[in-house]
């Protein structure tokens, strides 16, 4: 299964609520990938650009893109971006295949 790397940032609003009612987020994170079948493989607080970071497996990007599209949407973060993780074996694999594509610089 893919493998995804999250970076979140809270609300002023929602670290206000969680300073008055601290909780393990990471067992919401969980829960969230597990219902689209997949696994959380770490949760962490940086400081930093953002406030957090998640490593999560899904089944496939529509199942991710669920989980961060619910995530958004429920109002308790100022950001929340997804990146695609690709193995090395997937990354020699695209450099093996980046050969055969014909590609031309504009103007050239």
């Amino acid at each position: 299964m893919p493998l995804y790397l999250s970076r979140f940032s809270y609300t002023p609003e929602t670290w206000a609520r969680l300073i008055g009612h601290p909780e393990d987020r990471a067992k919401a994170a969980q829960a969230y990938i597990e219902s689209v079948g997949g696994k959380l493989h770490g949760f962490w607080y940086a400081f930093g650009a953002h406030d957090g970071y998640n490593l999560w497996e899904a089944p496939d990007n529509v199942s991710m893109a669920a989980v961060a599209l619910a995530i958004s949407g429920g109002g308790a973060l100022d950001s929340f971006e997804t990146t695609v993780l690709l193995t090395v074996d997937d990354t020699i694999d695209a450099l093996r295949r980046a050969e055969r594509v014909q590609y031309r610089a504009p103007g050239v």
